[in-house]
Order: C-alpha cells, then sequence, then structure tokens
C-alpha cells in the first residue's frame, strides 16, 4: 500500500511540473542589451581570430610557439591559418546573423 501511495505522489508532482506555465520572458531592454553584448563579442574575437595569424610580430615571433617547435611547425602553415582566419569570419557572421535576426519577446 505505501508504495501504490509512493507512485501516486510521484506522478502528482510530475503532473503538477508539466502543468507550471512558461516563465515571462525577460524585459525588452534586458533582451536588447544582452544583443548588443554578444554582437560585440562575436566582433571582437572574430577580428582577433580573422587577423592575429597574419601579424609575424604576434605569430611567427611568438615566444611560447618558439619553446614547442612540433607546435610551431603546425600552426606555421598556411592552411592552418586560414582554417583559424575562418573561424574568426565565421564568428563575426554569427554576431551579424544574430543582430539581421533579433526580435523581441513580450509578455
Amino acid at each position: 500500500m505505501a508504495a501504490q501511495q509512493q507512485i501516486v505522489r510521484e506522478t502528482d508532482r510530475a503532473d503538477a511540473m508539466h502543468r507550471r506555465e512558461d516563465p515571462a520572458p525577460a524585459p525588452v531592454w534586458l533582451q536588447r542589451l544582452s544583443l548588443v553584448v554578444l554582437v560585440i563579442f562575436c566582433f571582437y574575437i572574430g577580428g582577433i581570430l580573422s587577423l592575429l595569424p597574419w601579424w609575424p610580430r604576434y605569430w611567427e615571433q611568438n615566444g611560447w610557439l618558439m619553446s614547442h617547435p612540433a607546435l610551431d611547425a603546425v600552426l606555421q602553415r598556411g592552411w592552418v591559418r586560414g582554417v583559424i582566419s575562418g573561424v574568426g569570419l565565421l564568428d563575426m557572421w554569427i554576431g551579424i546573423s544574430e543582430m539581421v535576426h533579433y526580435r523581441d519577446y513580450r509578455a
């Protein structure tokens, strides 16, 4: 009998969780602020990843990479630099896409 009551309580709890309404969306000003922060972050990281592999001062004359010759040999290849720059451009595209497809969620 106790096991049956336990099963009934668990199903009641599960039903209550499913009946719960979705929480109200964040205020519009907070949604827009988060969009601005996301777009700035995407452009910042994307710009660094796109340009950094092509600056000799930071990429070829990097002390940390010079102390790891195997990694340095791989990272100096043109296709690796291109892949890293491509990831940066993709990151900037994500920022543009988020900006273009933005819409407010209102209660």
